[in-house]
């Protein structure tokens, strides 16, 4: 059976409805940057959604090519995941969507090393006759974070994120969002295909030990 990160990391892909803390170590991840609504049609984050499943089934299918990946497990392609910022705002402003700056991101397995993403995207670019230049090999460890499943609209995640603070607080920590770290958010459903009232997705915020 396949590896399901989902599955096997559950306290960070599968929270309860209830917020908690939980320490996040260093991953790789595909990332595309970029700017603007996520909802345009034909914008900048739909591109990107492409190119990043472009190369993270290049990667997945692998084994039945020629790059042998040394380490290679079979896997289920982790959720897409976003990192999300606007100058200006600490948190997020739901209401301004145009000015949001973001990072689209997929985690790798740890056995994919970066001279096998660049094999990745020679391998896709020539395939798939595109061009996945924006597509960067990322690393990041976000550490102590607070963190829920949010079900519902994107739209109403505020009330989420509003229940995340205050648990923060009670615990003794306060938001740290700065310009490196992030409001991230893991997709666990597939909008084009969910009701948005059933929509599944992780919310977690950089927090820190008040007065640190």
């Amino acid at each position: 059976m396949a590896f399901d990160f989902k599955k096997e990391y559950k306290e960070f892909y599968l929270p309860k409805q209830t917020p908690s803390i939980v320490n996040v170590p260093k991953m790789n991840y595909i990332a595309v940057r970029g700017k603007g609504n996520p909802n345009d049609e034909d914008g900048e984050y739909k591109q990107a959604i492409g190119l990043l499943y472009g190369i993270a089934f290049t990667i997945k299918m692998s084994k039945k090519g020629n790059h042998q990946i040394d380490g290679y497990f079979d896997y289920v392609v982790p959720p897409l995941e976003g990192f999300w910022w606007q100058d200006g705002v600490i948190g997020v402003n739901y209401a301004d969507k145009d000015s949001f700056q973001w990072i689209a991101v997929i985690r790798l397995p740890d056995f994919v090393t970066e001279d096998d993403f660049r094999w990745a995207l020679k391998e896709a670019s020539a395939k798939k006759k595109q061009d996945f230049s924006k597509v960067e090999f990322f690393s990041y460890e976000e550490g102590i974070c607070v963190q829920c499943m949010h079900i519902g609209p994107y739209d109403d995640e505020p009330a989420t994120v509003l229940r995340m603070h205050e648990f923060m607080e009670q615990e003794g920590y306060e938001l740290d969002i700065t310009d490196r770290r992030m409001h991230h958010e893991i997709y666990l459903s597939d909008a084009r295909k969910t009701a948005p009232e059933k929509l599944r997705t992780v919310i977690r915020h950089p927090a820190k030990v008040k007065g640190n």
